[in-house]
């Protein structure tokens, strides 16, 4: 936007700051969603789980209200170049924010049925996946303020190791399921979890790939080796 008068080019530059401040916010309410619903898986809480539940609908006004300024500058400002990729930018990770916020939702759902039909398996692994699953999601979310492409490749390359966590938990919950019939049912259920919060971590690594694209110009590898290795047997987590 040179050739635009100064005074304009300021209005913009304040029109992204608020842009990206109201994308740190409903990444808040996203963290905070993930974490209380693990939170509510491990600690056996029907009542932080329905929270999560409610909140979701917080989650997805804040989609609406960020999409309709994002809209509004596009129509108004027609920005280009780097000014156009920060836009859009926005718009896709919103999206992405929204599909993390239903996983949380999702996992909340599940623990709740979890407590019900009570499993003596532990854990242990679910909740050491899901403190890595946030530890990126934070940083993606940090990534997308700060602008820092070095910190959108860590954040990147680093859901190789919660796709490990994952196929080792599958195939953990694939042996109870085999040593005893009786344990198909939570052992679903936590499959399912399982697979929300990996797709969590694939929706953080989104984010991080729009933010490098957002501030470079440039497209990280078309192809990140994905360590899911259980595709062909789980279909998709909703």
């Amino acid at each position: 936007m040179a050739d635009q008068p100064k005074h304009m080019i300021s209005s913009f530059e304040a029109d992204l700051k608020k842009l990206r401040d109201a994308i740190a916010t409903m990444g808040g309410l996203v963290e905070r969603a993930v974490a209380d619903a693990s939170s509510a898986l491990i600690g056996h809480d029907a009542e932080l789980a329905a929270r999560v539940i409610e909140g979701d609908a917080k989650i997805d006004a804040e989609q609406h209200r960020i999409e309709q300024f994002a809209v509004q500058l596009l129509a108004l400002r027609q920005p280009v170049a780097d000014d156009l990729r920060q836009v859009i930018q926005a718009l896709k990770v919103v999206n992405d924010l929204e599909r993390v916020g239903d996983y949380a939702a999702n996992i909340a759902k599940r623990s709740i049925v979890i407590n019900q039909v009570a499993s003596g398996f532990s854990l242990a692994g679910l909740g050491q996946m899901s403190s890595l699953v946030q530890q990126n999601l934070k940083a993606s979310i940090d990534t997308v303020g700060e602008s820092d492409p070095q910190k959108a490749i860590a954040v990147w390359r680093a859901d190789q190791s919660v796709d490990d966590l994952y196929n080792t938990i599958f195939r953990e919950l694939i042996t109870y399921m085999m040593e005893d019939a009786r344990n198909i049912s939570a052992c679903t259920h936590l499959m399912f979890i399982a697979k929300n919060l990996e797709r969590i971590g694939d929706h953080t690594t989104n984010m991080a790939e729009l933010t490098y694209y957002a501030i470079t110009g440039t497209n990280l590898p078309d192809f990140r080796p994905k360590g899911d290795v259980t595709s062909t047997y789980m279909p998709a987590a909703n």
